[in-house]
């Protein structure tokens, strides 16, 4: 029953992210293409959200779904490696058209060439579960 909760915010965040035209091929390359406002305010708004949420959690020391206060790492200053990161993150956001979440969106869609993006992403994660100890961090 616990997870249920995060099912049903799954299925309202699939709903809110298909009516708001973020899951969208044509609202992403607009955005790749400087050609649309759309997806920047969408993920302006997501970044400072974001941001209000963490200053919230740290002020009142908000507490996880186990009952536990949150701790919250402090930045590093490194950029070398988000850099990169979000380059990497960048370049399959445009070549396939979703980034992480939407996938599984775009799939229940019925668009089932995004399994192959679903899979690859699968292959991704566990490759660098697999060189993690090798990789800068």
């Amino acid at each position: 029953m616990k997870l249920f909760k995060f099912l049903v915010l799954g299925i309202i965040f699939g709903i809110v992210l298909t009516k708001a035209e973020v899951i969208s091929w044509f609202r992403i390359q607009e955005m790749f293409r400087f050609q649309a406002f759309h997806m920047y305010g969408v993920i302006g708004s997501a970044v400072a959200l974001g941001a209000l949420f963490l200053f919230l959690a740290k002020k009142f020391s908000w507490k996880n779904t186990e009952g536990n206060v949150m701790i919250l790492a402090d930045k590093d200053k490194g950029i070398v490696r988000y850099l990169a990161g979000g380059t990497l993150f960048g370049m399959g956001w445009a070549l396939t058209g979703a980034c992480p979440g939407p996938i599984y969106i775009l799939i229940g869609h019925g668009l089932l060439s995004f399994v192959v993006v679903f899979l690859s992403a699968l292959l991704g994660v566990y490759l660098y579960g697999l060189f993690r100890e090798k990789l800068p961090h």
